[in-house]
């Protein structure tokens, strides 16, 4: 069974090396200590968040803090093709869910994206706090994973946002019922075909509405192409972990 992770800071595991002691503290400690029952002897796993992971042992275990020495400390490099998850707003938490979903398959980095069609709107104060929320729920989800990695949660983009974002990227897919090639092919063909030449790809999901006809053509103007993901019409929140377990197997991550 693997070890449990628990997180810190970016950076607070530079210069930690097997035969070191890491203090453990804050939140993370707490819960360590006082939901996950951590003793001494115990092995475990703190990661950066950033690709550096410690693996070692407890050495002590007190109330707001856990003292682990190191094992081994490694970087885990990032894939080189990396996924990007532009998911659309949607009701019900649907949004979240597959951003949870999509962060323990193994996305790299996702996008918020405001859809015409979306129900849900992230206006003033609101906005901040459901980006922190999107952030805590990628965190968990990477967490639970046993990620080194926590994946980027990107700026909210409006349809003009994506469509700029769509111009720089290497790859957009839009994943729309109504395509003619089969995810897998264009991924293939884009990527495997052209000699790996792309190094981030944007899968781009809709609300429960769809994405609307001007944004497809705007999004296509820019420089994406739309793929199917199978026959059968997904919600929004299947659509883009269903995309990501598919990309992972055509890049061969699994």
């Amino acid at each position: 069974m693997s070890n449990p992770v628990f997180f810190t800071p970016a950076g607070s595991l530079d210069g930690v090396v097997a035969g070191s002691v890491f203090v453990l503290d804050g939140p993370e400690a707490r819960h360590a200590v006082t939901v996950k029952r951590l003793s001494v002897g115990e092995s475990v796993d703190i990661a950066d968040g950033a690709g550096t992971r410690l693996t070692g042992t407890v050495s002590e275990a007190g109330a707001g803090a856990l003292s682990v020495t190191a094992s081994e400390v490694v970087f885990e490099d990032q894939p080189a093709v990396r996924l990007v998850l532009v998911q659309a707003l949607a009701k019900g938490d649907r949004d979240e869910l597959a951003i949870e979903t999509a962060t323990e398959l193994g996305i790299d980095a996702v996008v918020p994206w405001q859809s015409e069609r979306s129900i849900v709107r992230w206006k003033a104060d609101r906005a901040a706090k459901a980006h922190a929320k999107w952030q805590s729920v990628v965190a968990a989800a990477a967490k639970q994973a046993r990620r080194a990695w926590v994946p980027e949660v990107r700026p909210m983009v409006d349809s003009a946002g994506l469509a700029k974002a769509v111009e720089g990227a290497d790859l957009a897919i839009i994943l729309h019922e109504d395509a003619k090639n089969p995810l897998r092919a264009v991924l293939q063909q884009q990527i495997l075909d052209a000699s790996g030449s792309a190094r981030e790809v944007l899968l781009i999901v809709g609300p429960e509405g769809g994405i609307s006809p001007r944004e497809v053509t705007r999004f296509s103007d820019a420089g994406a192409v739309t793929a199917l993901l199978g026959h059968h019409v997904l919600r929004s929140s299947t659509a883009g972990p269903a995309a990501v377990v598919l990309a992972s197997d055509v890049l061969g991550r699994w």
